[in-house]
């Protein structure tokens, strides 16, 4: 049994989804960020970052988005979401997990809270930087969809596709969201065909980019 951490639409989505993807047994702990619970003594216990997700793996926290999509995988392999060993797909889901993770989610980070950064007065140069990043990170998603795809490892889902997708759910209200390049529109029509996709918004209580 595993324990989700969460706060819905955040990082902890494409944690959430995976875990219905798989049928692993699991209980979700909606953190109240407007509370800012998680900056509070009992959350950072489990996680000293002070943000989500945290999941509960055989009673024990793990933290860190990317990490846990790819600790899922691994832990049910039997579900095919991690490919095989030494193969060419093998290497695109790892660059891949770890693109989105280092390259772009840091920059919607920053356009999220531009204030981070740089301070107040800074806010609108930070934010142009961030859209600037997110949009030749779809460039270069779009172009290796295109030539590589269907998926980010290739022809088989992987548990990358659900980190991916979360982004572009990110990027829904932007000046150019993820789904107006068209490889990426068509990955993330894909995607939301599961049958999981409607029942993680269900769960989550989210009715935008259905």
């Amino acid at each position: 049994m595993y324990t989700l951490y969460f706060v819905p639409g955040s990082a902890s989505y494409a944690v959430h989804w995976l875990l219905i993807e798989l049928g692993a047994p699991h209980e979700l702990r909606r953190v109240d960020s407007e509370a800012r619970e998680q900056k509070q003594p009992a959350y950072l216990k489990l996680n000293p970052n002070g943000v989500v997700p945290t999941l509960m793996v055989a009673g024990k926290p793990v933290y860190e988005s990317a990490a846990l999509v790819l600790l899922l995988a691994a832990r049910h392999p039997a579900a095919g979401f991690i490919p095989p060993a030494g193969t060419r797909a093998e290497a695109l889901y790892l660059q891949w997990a770890f693109h989105l993770a280092n390259t772009v989610q840091p920059a919607f980070r920053a356009w999220f809270y531009p204030d981070e950064p740089a301070g107040p007065e800074q806010v609108e140069a930070v934010k142009e930087r961030a859209r600037t990043r997110i949009e030749a990170a779809w460039d270069r998603l779009d172009a290796h969809l295109a030539a590589h795809g269907p998926f980010l490892a290739g022809a088989s889902v992987s548990a990358v596709d659900f980190s991916a997708a979360m982004l572009a759910r990110w990027s829904r209200s932007m000046p150019k969201p993820a789904t107006e390049w068209p490889s990426i529109a068509r990955f993330i029509k894909t995607m939301k065909a599961r049958p999981s996709f409607p029942e993680l918004n269900r769960r989550e209580g989210l009715t935008e980019w259905l």
